[in-house]
């Protein structure tokens, strides 16, 4: 029998994903399962954006050009702009979703066995775009107790060696939901140029920030222009993950060069989602103004709940809407696993990420989970609730 390739074998499962038959199973036999485990929002998309999509006038459905559409990649550096981010459009590439932009980015920078450091917990997937490019994921520790801030400086500097191409960071960040600082991406800014680095930085959850804190681009940077890469996307924007359109921006003109080359390959982002996403551009202020507020609202019932359980912490969210919990168990993996299979109070019980599969360091988040507060605040109070008399069951076996 033919075998499969070993970078196959290596690929992770996603921590997201991977508990989905389990989870089926439940249905199958009547229990209602409370997903927690996946940033897939409940707010509507902008009705502007399924309106240009019912509404075009296309006869042929023909390929669109290789980098998006011109129009369309204007106007994503009109609002840029308009976040004091500012680039021309021939320095975007329109990809299929920010996936696509974090691979076109790992690819146009990194070799074979080259290494890019992540600060951990970090989004899964980073571990599999590395893995179908053959690079190595160098893991940096940030705490909990530290609310999952930046790691030291002098930390990271440890980690460079001569492999060493880039650093990538989530901001805000998935899983965590931490932002930032100015101050913690300027000392990011100084590490790449002494070391001549690239920053890689995903900031798909810009607008989702809390408690009066302003997001800070590694694009507003001054001096960075030719180590900044921005990974972005309209998935949790507008609420539109399944039009599968992000970008990658960067003022660097070989970055963008050689990306092209990998877009070339796979032709052309998709049409109809384009028009879509170039007609949510158009959305009003308030619907993002109201989107906050209920997110805000959101976690702040969800860290007020969990922190009524015993032994349980909690990172507070200082932007996008997950936070990673420390639960008193050994094994996250496991309790996420019974409590789909064993567990149900009020013929209900609770989906949720455990968070390991979110860190590269082997043995490194078994207790924590990662909980995406997507649902209205009834509902994630009720999967507090079960969360926690789940786990005074699971410590009675």
């Amino acid at each position: 029998m033919p075998s499969i390739s070993e970078k196959g074998r290596r690929m992770p499962a996603s921590p997201i994903r991977k508990l989905v038959p389990y989870a089926e199973a439940a249905k199958k036999r009547g229990v209602h399962v409370i997903h927690l485990n996946i940033g897939q929002p409940d707010i509507k998309t902008p009705k502007i954006a399924l309106d240009a999509v019912r509404n075009h006038t296309i006869e042929v459905l023909a390929y669109s050009m290789t980098e998006g559409s011109e129009v369309y990649r204007a106007k994503i550096a009109e609002y840029y702009a308009k976040n004091d981010i500012h680039v021309s459009a021939d320095e975007i590439i329109v990809t299929t979703g920010g996936s696509e932009a974090l691979s076109f980015a790992m690819g146009t920078l990194m070799d074979k066995d080259d290494e890019i450091i992540i600060p951990e917990p970090f989004y899964a997937n980073y571990n599999g775009f590395a893995t179908a490019m053959g690079i190595n994921v160098v893991p940096i520790e940030s705490k909990l107790e530290d609310n999952f801030a930046l790691p030291p400086i002098a930390n990271f500097e440890k980690l460079i060696g001569p492999r060493t191409k880039a650093i990538l960071i989530c901001n805000p960040g998935n899983p965590t939901g931490y932002l930032y600082s100015k101050e913690e991406i300027q000392q990011l800014a100084a590490l790449v140029k002494k070391h001549d680095l690239f920053l890689i930085a995903d900031e798909v959850y810009r607008e989702f920030t809390y408690d009066g804190r302003q997001h800070y681009s590694i694009l507003q940077e001054n001096g960075l222009e030719q180590h900044a890469i921005m990974v972005d996307s309209v998935s949790k924007r507008y609420s539109m993950c399944g039009a599968r359109i992000g970008c990658l921006v960067s003022k660097n003109r070989e970055v963008i060069k050689t990306a092209l080359k990998f877009a070339q390959a796979r032709l052309s982002p998709p049409t109809f989602a384009q028009i879509a996403s170039e007609a949510a551009l158009e959305t009003p202020q308030h619907y993002f103004n109201e989107v906050i507020e209920e997110y805000v609202a959101r976690r702040n019932i969800l860290i007020s709940e969990l922190r009524k359980l015993d032994n349980v912490k909690v990172a507070v969210p200082q932007g996008a809407f997950y936070c990673v919990v420390e639960l008193p168990i050994p094994d996250a993996d496991a309790f996420a696993q019974w409590m789909l299979e064993k567990f149900e109070m009020d013929n209900s019980t609770v989906m949720v990420a455990p968070a390991a599969g979110f860190y590269a360091t082997p043995g490194l988040g078994k207790n924590q989970i990662r909980i995406a507060y997507v649902l209205e605040k009834d509902r994630l109070v009720k999967a507090v609730h079960l969360l926690g008399e789940a786990l005074k069951k699971y410590a009675a076996q």
